[in-house]
């Protein structure tokens, strides 16, 4: 009986537990959206539905989608820039029709906004991309714009994603180049959270550390493939976005694909509002940061040559002057999370930084 209660109380002092949240099912490929009403039945999911898309992306495959929905009771609503007033007016419409789906049909922002508000309402929704240009396909994070820039907050993972990759792969190659420049950028993510371990304290999964490292070298070990921008190449990166975004839901935070390089890229959004793409940014904010992490940074500017992706500020289409400002600046996002922007980096320290961008 003594030993039995020693093992009761041992088990007690186990108090560890996590909520993992990732998509229900996940249909990727050729022709792909021509299974989004199978996805839907087999959800289980009834009427009505939401439909969210861009302006443009509404006329093209959002009328697609509704085609195939076809006697379903559906609502569509274009999105706007992605802001509190933006997430308050689909959340509004969607309590209106009672909807019991959300269908994000679009890039980041309709698949951000949808996401909130399906966390806000506590309603389900599917993820159907137009373009791989970033991780958030998957994620259980969201960005919104504020008045003090862009702001990172919990959201719902989609129940579903449907990736059709000709779809993808005829949106605008620099989408899809942006998209693998944000999965390179889990390098110095991995090395971040490392770092901060080591500095605060703070704790790590490995296996979500393992599988964001994987998805980064899937990336650079493709580079040749996907430099083609074709369906193969969709393929590749969309398998990538979604395993990074799995790592996400495994560690409860965007921490295995967002670090210093992501701060400096945020940043720089604040600096110069509109004129850099998320993506692209932290590729040249990867560079920075593997420099700083004295790690292999030619090989990470290479692979973002290789497809044609900025890696330089010119290339960005900002000035050296802006990005050492981001550099000195990105520890003002999100301060709580240490990376090594946040350790004292001087302007002359800086200055070095952006003059190896141009090294060969």
């Amino acid at each position: 009986m003594e030993a039995k209660n020693n093992r009761i109380l041992k088990d007690k002092t186990f108090d560890k537990s996590r909520w993992i949240q990732m998509p229900r099912d996940v249909i990727a490929g050729h022709d792909a959206l021509l299974q989004l009403p199978n996805v839907i039945t087999d959800l289980g999911i009834t009427d009505p539905l939401l439909l969210l898309s861009g302006n443009t992306t509404m006329k093209t495959v959002g009328f697609d989608v509704l085609r195939l929905l076809g006697d379903r009771q559906v609502t569509t609503a274009v999105v706007g820039e992605i802001t509190y007033d933006e997430i308050a007016r689909i959340e509004d419409l969607a309590q209106d029709i009672g909807a019991v789906l959300i269908i994000a049909v679009g890039g980041g922002r309709v698949i951000d906004t949808a996401k909130v508000v399906s966390y806000n309402l506590d309603i389900q929704f599917i993820s159907v991309p137009t373009a791989a240009s970033h991780d958030g396909i998957a994620s259980s994070r969201a960005s919104i714009m504020t008045a003090d820039g862009n702001v990172s907050v919990a959201a719902h993972p989609p129940l579903a994603i449907v990736a059709d990759t000709g779809i993808i792969a005829g949106a605008p190659h620099r989408l899809m180049a942006a998209g693998y420049a944000d999965m390179v950028a889990n390098y110095t993510a991995v090395l971040d959270w490392d770092l901060s371990k080591t500095k605060t304290g703070e704790q790590v999964s490995e296996y979500a550390m393992t599988l964001s490292m994987i998805t980064a070298e899937l990336m650079v070990e493709n580079a040749e493939k996907i430099k083609a921008f074709d369906e193969n190449a969709a393929w590749i990166v969309v398998k990538a976005l979604f395993a990074s975004g799995v790592a996400m839901s495994i560690a409860g935070s965007s921490r295995p694909a967002s670090g210093g390089e992501h701060k400096f890229a945020h940043m720089l959004e604040r600096l110069v509002p509109g004129q850099v793409l998320h993506g692209e940014a932290c590729g040249v904010g990867t560079i920075i940061s593997m420099i700083m992490h004295e790690g292999d940074w030619r090989k990470i500017r290479n692979s973002l040559r290789l497809i044609g992706a900025p890696t330089t500020p010119k290339e960005l289409g900002i000035s050296d002057e802006i990005a050492i400002e981001a550099i000195l600046r990105a520890k003002e996002i999100r301060p709580e999370r240490y990376t090594i922007f946040d350790e004292d980096i001087t302007r002359e320290q800086a200055e070095c930084l952006v003059a190896r961008f141009y090294e060969e």
